[in-house]
């Protein structure tokens, strides 16, 4: 099964990083991301920035020319970034930009509409949201409205799940990554968002699930094939992100 792997970070110490609530991590290169998914079929992806990347971006330029034209990368931004910065960070293959509500700064309702509509009309690039299910209901009347969205890791938690359905109903995209975050079942998660909305979930690693309980494992491909027609896995595995990041193989 091919897959486009819509999650994943790429952290070099070459570039700056931050310390985050006392957490700094390990260098996760090209290379070891390579030989981590070396097994899988992999046919592009996205590379995320994390709270530890802050709002730097110098190390996405290098990491995108070594895994090539397949690749996109997703930036934290100051809500004043500059209409020639976006022309010129998309030419280089950035796609969108990331909220981190769980732990990066705070932000308000009206900042993140302001910021998703003005990146949205520079580049067509759309929004990512790393945040607790629960924390959806100071979300709910942004989301819909923003024009491209999508939230991490199957909304983290189980009482915020009902959130995370209605948004998917709106079309809100879903990540099918960080299986080892959850505290829920996740092939009766992923079963529910899918018959809600089919076009929602998109397959991430998350490598190299810095802070994460449990980290990745190919068992995580296989449960989404096992839980699927091939014809919806695949939608999951890669049709859906490829629409999404506007990737054309």
């Amino acid at each position: 099964m091919q897959i486009f792997d819509s999650h994943f970070h790429i952290i070099d110490h070459q570039y700056p990083l931050r310390s985050n609530h006392g957490f700094m991590p390990d260098e996760f290169l090209v290379e070891n991301y390579r030989h981590a998914m070396q097994p899988q079929n992999i046919i592009g992806g996205a590379i995320i920035s994390g709270s530890f990347q802050g709002f730097d971006f110098s190390y996405v330029e290098p990491a995108l020319h070594k895994l090539g034209p397949a690749y996109v990368a997703i930036i934290q931004v100051q809500t004043d970034i500059r209409e020639e910065t976006i022309a010129k960070l998309d030419t280089l293959g950035v796609r969108g930009i990331r909220f981190n509500l769980v732990r990066g700064n705070s932000i308000s309702n009206d900042e993140i509409h302001d910021l998703a509509s003005k990146v949205f009309s520079a580049a067509g690039w759309h929004s990512e949201f790393y945040v607790d299910a629960t924390g959806l209901n100071n979300l709910h009347s942004i989301l819909p409205r923003l024009p491209a969205a999508s939230i991490d890791h199957l909304g983290l938690c189980q009482s915020g799940f009902g959130n995370l359905i209605r948004l998917a109903d709106a079309g809100i995209k879903i990540k099918a990554s960080g299986f080892g975050r959850v505290d829920f079942d996740v092939s009766t998660a992923l079963q529910k968002i899918h018959q809600t909305n089919p076009q929602a979930l998109m397959f991430g690693s998350d490598l190299p699930g810095t802070r994460a309980p449990r980290k990745f494992s190919p068992q995580d491909i296989k449960l989404i094939e096992n839980s699927f027609t091939s014809t919806d896995a695949k939608r999951i595995l890669y049709k859906n992100a490829l629409e999404f990041y506007r990737i054309h193989l």
